[in-house]
């Protein structure tokens, strides 16, 4: 019979989930990483528990900003409108892309670590007045919305990190990063709950099999949702007075790191 997580597994993996889902990080990273350092074997039943987590990170979103969801429907229309190429994109190449890269640990590495380049290449354009971040969500347009979600596809490959892809497409755009922050959030609940309900549809048959193992999706789920709550708001917070020059430097110590960790192992 296949092994469920333990329970110090389902805590760990659903605080990495809840840390790293809405900051530009790479919460796939994270977590295969992490899956790869704890021994926890790649399975249906840890496919299943992934779709828990993001399910408990995703609810943290809802929960934050539900007034904004029932009264702001100009956004929430924007927003689905940048779900839709994100979607039709998923279509076709989530499952490829998947296939090559998701247990290629030197590939994302490189990934994660282009993608901290990125973020201080767009910080020094700012510095240098070639990018000006002055507008607000309330401005965003229709158009651009779809060209957004566009980009969003980007985090199919993993290490790319679909906040920090939302983020840099909206300060192209001129978007405060305060501001990108908060859409990228918006734009995750139809996104990561189009992926969760799909893949849990896929895995309706082993939700079946594995109904008395509940407890670890269960504290996964929870952990997930009450740390993903602290890091939102902490990110937004922090947005508003500071640049994403710490999360490069943050991809740059971890990739190192991950690199050392696979030259050694």
């Amino acid at each position: 019979m296949m092994e469920s997580l333990t329970g110090w597994q389902a805590l760990i993996l659903g605080i990495v989930e809840g840390l790293t889902e809405f900051l530009p990080v790479s919460s796939t990273f994270h977590l295969l990483l992490t899956s790869q350092i704890l021994k926890i074997p790649l399975n249906q039943y840890t496919k299943l528990f992934e779709i828990f987590i993001q399910s408990g990170a995703i609810l943290a979103v809802i929960w934050n900003y539900r007034q904004e969801v029932f009264s702001r429907f100009d956004l929430v229309a924007k927003t689905a409108l940048a779900f839709i190429p994100t979607a039709l994109l998923g279509i076709g190449l989530y499952g490829p892309i998947k296939n090559i890269f998701m247990m290629h640990i030197p590939g994302q590495i490189y990934i994660f670590l282009l993608m901290g380049l990125l973020f201080l290449l767009f910080e020094f354009l700012v510095r240098r007045g070639l990018i000006k971040l002055t507008r607000t969500i309330n401005s965003l347009k229709f158009h651009e919305a779809l060209i957004i979600g566009s980009l969003q596809a980007l985090a199919f490959f993993p290490g790319v990190s679909r906040a920090g892809a939302v983020i840099l497409a909206m300060m192209l755009f001129g978007y405060r990063r305060f501001e990108a922050a908060f859409f990228s959030f918006f734009l995750a609940i139809p996104t990561i709950m189009g992926a969760a309900a799909f893949d849990l549809y896929k895995s309706r048959a082993v939700l079946i099999s594995f109904r008395y193992q509940i407890l670890p999706l269960s504290l996964g789920f929870v952990v997930s949702f009450v740390v993903a709550l602290v890091a939102i708001r902490w990110f937004l917070g922090y947005l508003r007075n500071h640049s994403l020059n710490i999360f490069a430097f943050y991809r740059f110590i971890l990739g190192l790191l991950a690199c050392l960790w696979l030259f050694l192992k």
